[in-house]
Parts: structure tokens; C-alpha cells; sequence
């Protein structure tokens, strides 16, 4: 029971984002496994899940997640919390957050493997991204806006 418990819980994180135990103790109670706080608690640890930076669900550890729908959740989620001001220069994009916050919104752009850009370089409370080119560099720039709300 438990190993079949553990590979249901590995195949609903690896499809779902799910951010606390209690969500992903109701998701296996519809696929017809009960478990306690306490017994997830000990899964989770065995499994070895970690959770995102990016947006806090559960995942195991090492792997990036290559869902589309995923990943655009995360980057989402990143953006509507730690961008707070996003300049463009050309096909390069300066984008600003709060402090310490640069590496989990970077990694979270790197992670949704965007068409428009070619990758990031972070600091602690900046990113700059290079885009393909510069009208691709618009398109980031409405599109990181749009998810932060700015």
C-alpha cells in the first residue's frame, strides 16, 4: 500500500501543482488513498519533494519541471510577487525586485522556456534578460507586466 500510495503521490506532483499537504491529501483521496498529515509528511520526506522557488508546489528534487502549463504558473505566480519594475533597452530587459528575490523570479523565466528570450543572468535584487530581439523584448516586457499587475 505504501509504495503504491508514494507512486500516486510522485505521478499527482509531477502533473499538478499542489503547494500544501493538505491539497495533496485530498487529490489522493479522489484517486482512493486515505493518509494523515502525518503519514504525508513521512512520504514526502522518503520521496525526497522539495518545493519550487518559483511557486511553492511540491516537486522532486533535481528535476525541472518540463510542463508547459506548469511552468507558465510558476512564472506567473513569480512575477505577480517579486517584479516591481520592468525596463526595457533594446532587446535586453532589466527587470527589479525586492531584495533576495532576483534568483527565485530568474529561475522561474529560465524554467518556462519563453521563445523570447535567451537567458537570464540574476543578482539579488535584479535580472537581466536577453530577449531574441527587440520586438520579442516587447512582448516580455507586456507579458512579465501583465502577470505583475503593473
Amino acid at each position: 500500500m505504501k509504495s503504491r500510495r508514494q507512486g500516486a503521490i510522485l505521478d499527482i506532483v509531477d502533473r499538478e501543482p499542489l503547494k500544501s499537504q493538505e491539497q495533496l491529501r485530498r487529490r489522493l483521496a479522489r484517486e482512493g488513498f486515505e493518509a494523515t498529515q502525518a503519514t504525508l509528511s513521512r512520504d514526502i520526506k522518503e520521496l525526497g519533494l522539495v518545493k519550487r522557488s518559483g511557486d511553492g508546489a511540491y516537486q522532486r528534487l533535481g528535476v525541472t519541471t518540463a510542463n508547459p502549463e506548469i511552468t507558465m504558473n510558476a512564472l506567473a505566480h513569480a512575477a505577480a510577487e517579486f517584479v516591481r519594475r520592468v525596463d526595457r533597452v533594446q532587446q535586453m530587459l532589466v527587470i527589479r525586485t525586492g531584495a533576495g528575490q532576483a534568483q527565485a523570479l530568474a529561475l522561474a523565466i529560465d524554467s518556462a522556456r519563453l521563445p523570447e528570450t535567451v537567458g537570464t543572468i540574476a543578482g539579488d535584487d535584479t535580472i537581466l534578460v536577453i530577449a531574441k530581439d527587440g520586438r520579442r523584448a516587447a512582448t516580455l516586457v507586456k507579458r512579465l507586466e501583465g502577470f505583475a499587475g503593473i
